[in-house]
């Protein structure tokens, strides 16, 4: 059995490798937003996994978060260099926004990341979609980003980068500060030579990848990927064996870091009162009383296969009619994105076809399909894990996929079955979920069925090994091992 990391071994790490090095975390997506409700500023913890993953981290190690400031109300409560202790009822940390255009966020952001590199990464059948424009404001803002970092050190520095918005900065910061510890966690699949080879400004991404001393991917193969795609791309020395490309004298180490959850935290609120008194306004409000329920939560977006999922609930009612008036399905999930046409479009899709569901196989007493779409808190989210006799992750194509995580953490009771798409990272570590392919809508539907009703022996043995795989890969494995990693390297190795 691996040991169990926690809060405390993540700071005694840091306190021990760290020294007197200031630990900096850069990301796209703030730890909180500040917004105005009828003219008083609410503060906010915005539904994000990334968000979810790294804030437990700067708690327990105290540090800077740099991060875009997007909310209403972001400049009435910083200083005037930006920052803000944060969370704001016990101070830990240090949050520093960066300010961005709507010209400049449209571009960057609604364009260039998740217009461009989201499809490219995730090959989920929708075009990536390429505009010179989007690419300069790309640069234009992960130099804004650069200054910010740059503005902040004094000294030694760990800087841990997050995810595809900020593919250029490792390299501008290793430029400005080659003596500082850079590592880049890549949040999204990598995708093979082939598909990364449709990006017109695949090199520029691949230099500023090569920055960092350390970058992470969740999974082996996508790691394998980017080795493959330098190897294709550029005029490096790739090294399978050790996982190495050195580029210009410099190296970078590709290693696998599948993120976790927090673990002790989500089975310790998922068995509180507030949970349990959330279930009955849940079952009250949308009609929650059958005698299964199955449960779909995501954020509204193509990679998730929420079409494909509503898709096989449909197919499991005429193929196993004996479950009518017996089953809801509940398809939870905030809308994303909806500066961008595509998601609209999918909202709209989704809608449809959650209608459609109803309205060919509900009754005045009993509708299928429950649908809601709107922000969802923690304790509501908790609740519905608790509820749910199945949990249906069916995602095309997913870095890992932290929700699958979170209901296994929930589910202290043993109660509940996984379906987990084999296209998610996740796979790779829950081996006692039922795994289906999202392209099956037959072979979906037959899980299902088969989740229902898996004897309970089996279904108690199967959450509790998955309980144990997520304890022991829990966030604090995650964040201390890349970060571990990064602060074990030798001065000399930095530099190149």
């Amino acid at each position: 059995m691996m040991e169990v990391w926690n809060e405390s071994h993540l700071a005694d790490l840091l306190r021990e490798r760290l020294g007197d090095a200031q630990l900096v975390v850069v990301s796209n997506r703030e730890p909180y937003v500040h917004s105005l409700e009828e003219g008083q500023v609410r503060c906010l913890r915005p539904a994000s996994g990334l968000v979810t993953a790294l804030d437990p981290v700067l708690e327990a190690a105290g540090g800077l978060w740099v991060a875009h400031g997007g909310g209403a109300a972001d400049r009435k409560v910083v200083d005037a260099e930006g920052k803000l202790a944060v969370p704001p009822e016990a101070p830990r940390y240090t949050l520093k926004r960066v300010w961005l255009t709507e010209e400049e966020e449209a571009g960057y952001y609604d364009g260039l990341a998740n217009e461009a590199l989201w499809p490219l990464c995730h090959i989920a059948y929708v075009r990536p979609i390429f505009r010179e424009a989007d690419w300069r404001h790309y640069t234009q803002v992960n130099r804004l980003f650069a200054r910010a970092v740059l503005e902040e050190l004094d000294g030694e520095a760990c800087i841990w980068l997050q995810d595809y918005h900020l593919g250029l900065l490792p390299r501008l910061l290793k430029e400005a500060r080659p003596e500082a510890r850079i590592g880049h966690f890549w949040h999204i699949p990598w995708p093979t030579p082939e598909v990364f080879g449709l990006a017109p400004w695949r090199r520029e991404l691949l230099e500023g990848l090569l920055g960092a001393d350390v970058l992470g991917f969740h999974i082996r193969c996508h790691c394998d990927n980017f080795l493959d795609t330098v190897a294709r791309e550029l005029e490096a020395r790739v090294d399978r064996e050790t996982s190495t490309i050195v580029y210009r004298g410099h190296a970078t180490r590709v290693r696998p870091f599948p993120i976790g959850v927090d673990f002790e935290r989500i089975t310790r609120d998922a068995e509180g009162p507030a949970v349990r008194e959330e279930m009955e306004r849940l079952r009250n409000r949308y009609g929650l009383h059958h005698e299964l329920i199955g449960l779909g939560l995501d954020r509204i977006d193509y990679t998730k296969g929420i079409a494909e999922r509503l898709a096989a609930v449909e197919r499991f009612l005429q193929m196993f009619p004996e479950y009518r008036k017996r089953i809801v399905f509940c398809q939870a999930g905030v809308p994303s994105r909806t500066r961008i046409g595509r998601y609209r479009a999918l909202g709209v899709r989704i809608e449809r076809m959650a209608r459609e569901i109803n309205r060919r196989h509900g009754t005045p007493e009993w509708q299928p399909v429950c649908l809601i779409r709107e922000h969802l808190s923690p304790v509501q989210i908790l609740a519905l894990y608790r509820m749910a006799h199945c949990l249906v992750v069916s995602s095309l194509h997913d870095g890992m996929n932290l929700v699958a995580k979170e209901y296994v953490a929930a589910r202290s009771d043993l109660g509940g079955t996984l379906l987990l798409s084999r296209f998610a990272g996740a796979a790779r570590e829950l081996q006692e979920a039922l795994q289906i392919n999202p392209y099956d809508v037959e072979g979906m539907a037959r899980r299902l069925r088969d989740a229902l009703e898996m004897p309970p022996g089996e279904r108690r043995l199967r959450m509790e090994r998955l309980r144990l795989t997520v304890r022991e890969q829990n966030i604090y494995r995650w964040a201390g091992t890349m970060l571990d990693a990064l602060l074990r390297l030798p001065r000399k190795e930095l530099v190149g």
